[in-house]
């Protein structure tokens, strides 16, 4: 109790003058990674990111915490002057292994004891992206790009270069993939001896024929791989690529030698849709990981599947369940897993025992980020909320709920945060929606707020009770509006039937859930000025900006229209990722069933666009790409309608970089400020 006392008396010591969050402190914070704790239960240590507000860049680095001892509290570890490090994970010989990097030098695997011995490197200076050790420690599974069929870390081929003279030539898609251009290179798997705490050499490839990326490309990872109880096979996601790659959904799990001796095999051949998170029990006995039925559909309901690595059997653990897991891990005794799943504005941990499948949830309101579970019994886990940024948290075998970090007190210290009041509405066809209203802290009692209206994107997502360093409520309340947010149709967290229900009807039951859940808002909290509205989006929820625009013009002061789509049409060439956006409109491209696109497409509108709108977009965005929005902008000019467009050309889908962040902000508050009574407050 002495570390949790110390921990909550860092959160909630104030100065005598509260202050508003802003976004600043939104960029400053300190951001928590992937956690891992030692065989004994001793040690827990995790790569935590620092921001650089002069430098607008940002350092990892390596923090540990003593879980025995009740007095602890966290302190940097494993230090190397000038290098980023991450991904760490605790070995069989009980040190402690991880990723490490210095400017302009190759990424390579190091070790350090936890008694504070200088670190040292394992691994030759090949570039790597991530790895996994083996359950014996005997061998480290690695991952890196290289040229397709490279045999070792050694091969490095050609590879496109931004700086070369001369043209990129393409023969397939991808040409782009989000941020980044493709450059002939894939991230693939490398087996190296480990032995002393040394893995010299270039390694064995193991995927054989297999072209594809493992991880996938761009957001995948160590949990799309696995390696088997007794270190002899490799488990890992991958999706064949083909003459159209974007247009596949179907991934697949693998299983190979660790020793590269055969092919890899695969396991899910019959499902032609989503295979991934391969995760193995403890005891050897089961392979577990999550699985959608319906191929070409990315936010189909991901189930957790159950293989008897013995028999081969294989059945559905959750298939009475409705709601789609995002994350797998085993507990130590192996009779459990726990699972992340979007549920209703929160995004919980579950226990889904094996057994029967029974389904029992662990957390309350929040959302729970990394989870790891213990050797002992219980799990660390992060957790985070619309006022509240993710910190580390213990679940005991016993029950007991033990907070372990703060790792944001100081730079969050007097701040006064919003009101956050959960509510729900009969929305399109009468069902029930949710969504979340916020009272900006230093509101008097008896005022209105000006109203921002945040839509997220998708659209098959959730504006849930979670932290953002996108759209966070928390900074557009600190700076004094009043914040509506709506989980409309197509939303994840309410079952299945409800996210398909966006499908051919993008502009359809959203629209309609949203200007009934704004009525209803207006409604129910008297401090909402429901004649000072903006409204605000990111992806789809810029998309719906723009189809606000020439279908709701008439209800908003001003509109902030982020990397959102514009053209349907246009879009449907222009996006790297073909498949989902062919989905949504009717599981066809666009030159077999043009009006399924254009039913909703903003473009046909452009006549009713009245309302001043703010375009924001960034360069390597390939998504949405920037040309969206610079048609938007144009529309906008030639309608005579006051707009600015706002372009980063160092970002790409979303904003990154700190300094970028705090212009986006800035930016925002200035064109609602502008439109606002809060403008003309402010002259007075």
């Amino acid at each position: 109790m002495a570390r949790l006392a110390m921990l909550l008396a860092a959160c909630f010591v104030m100065p005598v003058f509260a202050r508003p969050f802003t976004p600043k402190d939104l960029v400053s914070l300190a951001r928590i990674g992937t956690p891992t704790v030692s065989a004994d239960g001793h040690w827990l240590v995790w790569d935590q990111r620092e921001i650089d507000l002069a430098g607008n860049t940002s350092h990892e680095g390596l923090w540990r915490l003593d879980l025995q001892d009740r007095g602890a509290g966290p302190e940097r570890f494993a230090i190397r002057a000038g290098a980023d490090d991450s991904a760490p994970q605790f070995g069989s010989d009980g040190a402690l292994y991880f990723l490490s990097s210095r400017k302009d030098a190759p990424a390579t695997v190091w070790r350090a004891t936890m008694d504070g011995h200088a670190p040292a490197q394992v691994t030759d200076d090949h570039d790597l992206a991530g790895f996994k050790l083996s359950p014996q420690g005997n061998a480290l599974l690695v991952w890196a790009d290289k040229p397709v069929g490279a045999r070792s870390l050694d091969d490095t081929g050609t590879r496109h270069d931004d700086k070369q003279a001369g043209p990129r030539i393409y023969d397939q898609l991808f040409v782009h993939h989000w941020d980044r251009w493709a450059d002939g290179r894939r991230s693939q798997l490398f087996v190296l001896p480990l032995a002393h705490g040394r893995a010299p050499g270039a390694g064995r490839a193991i995927e054989g024929p297999l072209v594809g990326d493992t991880p996938s490309k761009p957001f995948g990872g160590g949990e799309e791989i696995a390696w088997s109880a007794d270190g002899r096979t490799v488990y890992f996601t991958l999706r064949e690529a083909g003459r159209i790659e974007p247009l596949s959904i179907n991934f697949d799990l693998f299983a190979v030698p660790a020793d590269g001796s055969t092919a890899p095999v695969n396991l899910t051949p019959a499902n032609n849709a989503i295979d991934t998170l391969p995760a193995v029990s403890p005891n050897g006995r089961w392979l577990a990981w999550a699985a959608t039925t319906r191929s070409g559909y990315d936010s189909d309901r991901k189930q957790l599947m159950l293989r008897d690595l013995a028999s081969g059997r294989t059945r559905a653990l959750t298939a009475d369940w409705d709601r789609s897991i995002d994350q797998l891990h085993w507990t130590a005794d192996s009779t459990a897993l726990y699972v992340t799943a979007d549920e209703r504005l929160d995004h919980p941990l579950f226990r889904i025992d094996i057994a029967d499948g029974s389904v029992h949830r662990m957390t309350t309101q929040g959302h729970v980020g990394t989870v790891l579970p213990l050797p002992q019994g219980g799990v660390v886990y992060s957790l985070d909320t619309l006022v509240a940024p993710p910190d580390l948290w213990r679940l005991g075998a016993d029950g007991l709920v033990t907070r372990l970090t703060a790792v944001n007190a100081a730079t969050l210290a007097g701040v006064d945060w919003p009101t956050t009041t959960r509510f729900s509405f009969a929305g399109a066809g009468g069902d029930t929606v949710s969504g979340f209203a916020l009272r900006p802290a230093d509101l008097a009692a008896q005022a209105k707020a000006p109203v921002i209206l945040i839509v997220h994107g998708g659209p098959q997502n959730s504006q849930r009770d979670g932290w953002s360093y996108q759209q966070n409520a928390a900074a557009w309340a600190g700076h004094g509006f009043a914040v509506v947010s709506i989980d409309f149709h197509g939303s994840t967290g309410y079952g299945q039937a409800f996210t398909d229900s966006v499908h051919r009807d993008w502009g359809g039951k959203p629209l309609t859930d949203l200007q009934l859940g704004l009525a209803a808002a207006i409604a129910r909290f008297p401090f909402l000025d429901g004649n000072d509205v903006c409204a605000t989006g990111g992806s789809y929820g810029g998309y719906m900006m723009n189809w606000i625009e020439g279908h709701w013009p008439d209800r908003f002061k001003c509109l902030i229209e982020d990397d959102g789509v514009f053209d349907t049409r246009a879009m449907t060439f222009e996006t790297d990722e073909l498949r989902a956006d062919e989905w949504d409109f009717g599981d066809q491209p666009y030159f077999q069933a043009p009006g399924e696109f254009e039913k909703w497409n903003p473009v046909n509108s452009v006549g009713q666009w009245k309302t001043p709108m703010l375009v924001v977009t960034g360069e390597e965005d390939f998504r949405s790409p920037p040309t969206q929005a610079i048609a938007a902008f144009t529309a906008l000019q030639l309608r005579h309608v006051p707009s600015r467009l706002l372009d980063f050309p160092d970002e790409g889908h979303w904003i990154l970089k700190p300094g970028n962040s705090i212009a986006w902000y800035e930016q925002a508050f200035a064109w609602m400020d502008k439109y606002t009574r809060r403008h003309a407050q402010a002259s007075e």
